[in-house]
């Protein structure tokens, strides 16, 4: 095959998965949004984490509307077994059938669907759908990131005394990134909505403490950065998707000269 052929025949391919991805989050989003705050049977699973029985039904919604035209690509998502073969696929879904789960069984309106295909280790289509708000963050890689088909772009600059920052209080506080005259935004249920965020530019910083998985991270991650954002460890080392292991630590999000800035300045902190 010549390049120009294999070009279209990816391009093809990418185009037909993106409009794969987006039907499935949108009918996810309804499916997730018609359980919300009914009476559901929800459980806890390892020390803390809360599940129900719509984290369950849409994971399985998801798993049908994607690995049944794509059997060939691999599956990782917060509710279902870890298949180890994923390791072997050059192709993944990525998948957070609903981020902010305690959040959603609160009534709380903060939860997302969030969906990524993962190329080669990092994110080259993102889904991330809140059916509330009806806000649909959809990012090819190298086409941009839109919410509800506009445009999205990170607010630009390198200040941050200013700035909006969102995260875990405790770790801002460690940081020296929770007094005034930062403004601190409550609490977001969702770890992808707060990413989100930037790209949005409702928030100028946001941070994610450890712990956080893949399906928390892998949709917003390719939102952000194709709004001129980016999201990195503290070091400024990009999230490696798709690994054995899928836990990360502490991260944060920016627009690109920001985040530059930031990451500048806890280099400097860190190392005191």
């Amino acid at each position: 095959m010549q390049a120009a052929d294999l070009d279209n025949t990816i391009a093809t391919d990418r185009s037909a998965d993106a409009a794969l991805l987006a039907d499935t989050v949108r009918e996810a989003g309804a499916l997730a949004l018609s359980m919300f705050r009914t009476e559901l049977r929800n459980w806890t699973k390892g020390a803390s984490s809360p599940v129900s029985e719509a984290d369950i039904a849409v994971d399985e919604l998801i798993h049908a509307r994607l690995q049944t035209p794509r059997p060939d690509y691999g599956w990782l998502s917060e509710e279902s077994v870890d298949n180890p073969l994923r390791l072997q696929k050059s192709r993944v879904w990525i998948v957070d059938p609903i981020d902010g789960t305690r959040g959603y069984l609160a009534g709380r309106e903060d939860w997302c669907v969030s969906v990524a295909l993962v190329e080669n280790a990092a994110p080259v289509l993102a889904a991330v759908f809140a059916p509330v708000s009806d806000e649909f963050f959809f990012a090819v890689q190298g086409a941009g990131a839109t919410l509800n088909g506009m445009p999205l772009a990170a607010s630009g600059g390198v200040d941050f005394e200013l700035s909006r920052v969102a995260g875990p209080k405790p770790l801002l506080e460690r940081l020296g990134l929770a007094e005034p005259p930062l403004t601190l935004h409550p609490r977001i249920s969702s770890l992808a909505l707060r990413l989100c965020r930037i790209a949005d530019r409702r928030l100028d910083l946001a941070f994610a403490g450890g712990q956080s998985r893949d399906w928390d991270l892998a949709a917003a991650d390719l939102i952000v950065r194709e709004a001129n954002g980016r999201l990195t460890d503290l070091a400024g080392d990009c999230v490696v998707y798709n690994l054995p292991e899928v836990t990360h630590g502490v991260l944060v999000a920016a627009g690109h000269e920001r985040h530059a800035r930031i990451v500048e300045r806890l280099r400097a902190r860190l190392s005191q």
